[in-house]
């Protein structure tokens, strides 16, 4: 029987929020429940058939898929993967197999990062995680807060995810600026932001909060420079990508107190390293690439996997990334 490996499934709630038994059928499925490093996959996955990843969790090079003799399909959620080498899979022969974020399934899934963005946002200038900290501690309140009211929000980016942060902003009477390459005027207008220069961005926020896709034109697009346009009290939010912020300006920020502190979802390594600075900085708030977890917007990944593979086992793979493969 075909071997099937779910990959990064830290929850472990991958075979409870979809239905796998069209799988489970007819092939071996095998959940790994923490993060593998190169050398631990090529021996854990030698054997695999097909392997089921989730976001970026799992790094796919070039070095790692031709230590994979046997396998034959991968699963991505979204059309691409930037940490899976395409060339390298199509090469081989390597299906890759994406998700239909146009299915209904989707629909209700959509506010996952913005809620959850929001939610950090708040619990930053709050200084939520270091109060509870305390209180765990036996401690009481120390530290102050930052009331949104009246405050400028700045948005790198104004996407999806973006234009729902600034209905939220609103909501919290907070005036809304926003930047990106492409943004227009009219299009900030629509949903109640300001089109501003990114200059001018830093300048005047009080949070600026990253929403735009990483690519090698958002690759450290907030680095030294704009850190220090930011106000001494004012706070960076970073829920989209690591790399798209200068890890080490922004570090060297923040112990400084340059700016006042940072909420920060992903990171240019995932999972954060034991040893990293960003772990003991008291004026951060971490979490660990919590975005998109919810048990909504996972049944949805995990449905459309199903169906990928349960495709490609009736010998039709669909959403197919690389067609090319098919040729070889």
């Amino acid at each position: 029987m075909p071997q099937v490996a779910i990959l990064d499934d830290y929850a472990g709630v991958a075979l409870r929020l979809a239905d796998w038994s069209p799988v489970q059928t007819r092939s071996r499925i095998t959940v790994f429940d923490r993060h593998l490093t190169e050398e631990e996959a090529a021996e854990a996955l030698r054997a695999f058939d097909v392997i089921c990843t989730l976001r970026e969790r799992m790094a796919l090079p070039r070095t790692l898929l031709e230590r994979l003799p046997n396998l034959k399909l991968i699963t991505i959620v979204g059309r691409s993967l930037p940490n899976l080498d395409m060339a390298a899979a199509t090469e081989r022969g390597i299906l890759v197999a994406h998700t239909d974020f146009a299915h209904p399934r989707f629909r209700s899934v959509h506010d996952a990062t913005p809620e959850f963005a929001w939610g950090l946002l708040i619990a930053t200038v709050r200084n939520l995680a270091e109060e509870h900290r305390r209180m765990r501690d036996g401690a009481w309140q120390t530290t102050t807060g930052l009331t949104l009211s009246g405050k400028t929000l700045g948005l790198l980016g104004l996407g999806r995810v973006g234009k729902r942060m600034a209905e939220y902003a609103k909501a919290f009477g907070m005036e809304v600026l926003a930047w990106s390459q492409n943004l227009t005027a009219d299009t900030a207008a629509a949903v109640g932001a300001r089109r501003v220069e990114k200059a001018t961005l830093f300048e005047e926020s009080d949070v600026v909060s990253i929403h735009v896709v990483l690519s090698e034109r958002t690759r450290g697009l907030v680095g030294e420079t704009e850190l220090a346009l930011m106000r001494p009290h004012a706070y960076l939010i970073n829920t989209s990508r690591g790399p798209i912020v200068d890890e080490a300006a922004m570090i060297t920020a923040l112990r400084a107190g340059r700016i006042a502190g940072a909420g920060l979802d992903v990171y240019d390594v995932e999972p954060l390293p034991l040893e990293h600075p960003l772990r003991v900085l008291p004026n951060v708030t971490l979490s660990p690439h919590l975005g998109y977890v919810t048990r909504e917007m996972l049944s949805a990944f995990y449905a459309d996997t199903v169906e990928a593979v349960v495709a490609w086992l009736d010998g039709s793979p669909i959403r197919i990334a690389n067609p090319e493969a098919l040729l070889g």
